[in-house]
């Protein structure tokens, strides 16, 4: 994976450029869906819209967004088919949101978190794997879990509407 996008609403605007730059000096190659200027800012729910449809798309394995908490921007991803957006506030849980539940999007928040942090965040997120570090026992129960999860997905986004 070298190709990732990052977006942010003004909020998350600073953070986003901290993290862009620390993937653009590590060789990947960085969509930046917005926002692109603090004066002309982007809202989040469009910005993590098109963060979610990108991997929908299978355009981007995996991306970032930001907002000031990063709950807003999960909270929109997440109601994308196949999008799995994970609101970190720690390098744990931005591991652990890759090793356990196989997040393609980490949100983060720019009221939250110091760009020194959000670049750890970012290590953790793009340097894990599903199930990486863990037991076998565990890593086979996660396999599971990852197929009942997408059951439950399947069912949730493709109920007939009477």
């Amino acid at each position: 994976m070298k190709n990732i996008f990052v977006g942010s609403d003004k909020s998350g605007y600073t953070l986003k450029e901290a993290v862009k730059a620390y993937l653009v000096e590590q060789g990947f190659t960085v969509e930046d869906i917005g926002t692109v200027d603090e004066n002309n800012p982007f809202p989040f729910f469009e910005v993590a819209q098109k963060g979610a449809k990108l991997i929908q798309q299978k355009a981007f394995e995996r991306g970032i967004l930001i907002c000031g908490t990063g709950m807003g921007m999960s909270v929109v991803a997440n109601k994308h088919e196949g999008v799995y957006a994970a609101a970190c506030e720690s390098v744990y849980a931005a591991e652990k949101c890759r090793a356990i539940n196989d997040a393609n999007i980490l949100c983060m928040g720019g009221w939250i978190i110091a760009p020194i942090m959000g670049v750890e965040m970012t290590k953790a997120f793009i340097n894990t794997s599903f199930t990486q570090n863990l037991e076998d026992w565990r890593a086979r129960n996660l396999e599971k879990a990852r197929v009942a999860v997408r059951e439950i997905e399947q069912a949730s986004f493709h109920k007939s509407r009477s």
